[in-house]
């Protein structure tokens, strides 16, 4: 299959596209969150990880992905990624300082990101 040319691209297509990007239509946002575990904070993520999953399961609709960052697959978690479904990046400050992981004090720093799906099909892990 050949992809479309820049040139040769339907201007509709790519409005349509840009609003769907946008989440204009709704009345939420997507967020992805980078999270960075201080160093050598594994046995500190051992203990409170328990606490965590059952606050991660807690958040509904809002927490559509979570799940650990590692160098390898056996290696220690050093961070974790989210996507988050919230009205204003304010809700998603608001939601992280609730997790035990930041409570507890495992998180050494965090980055928020305004996150547009690339493709329009619903995503499913």
């Amino acid at each position: 299959m050949q992809a479309a040319s820049a040139r040769g691209a339907d201007p509709t297509a790519a409005e349509d596209f840009a609003a769907l990007a946008s989440n204009a239509h709704e009345d939420w946002t997507l967020f992805a969150v980078r999270f960075h575990d201080k160093p050598g904070a594994g046995e500190l993520r051992k203990e409170l990880l328990q606490a965590h999953l059952e606050w991660v399961a807690a958040q509904g609709d809002s927490l559509r992905a979570a799940g650990s960052l590692r160098e390898s697959p056996e290696g220690t978690p050093v961070g974790g990624l989210w996507v988050v479904r919230a009205p204003s990046k304010a809700a998603v400050e608001a939601l992280i300082a609730t997790d035990p992981f930041t409570t507890g004090g495992l998180r050494a720093s965090w980055d928020i990101f305004y996150w547009s799906k690339a493709l329009p099909r619903p995503v499913s892990f």
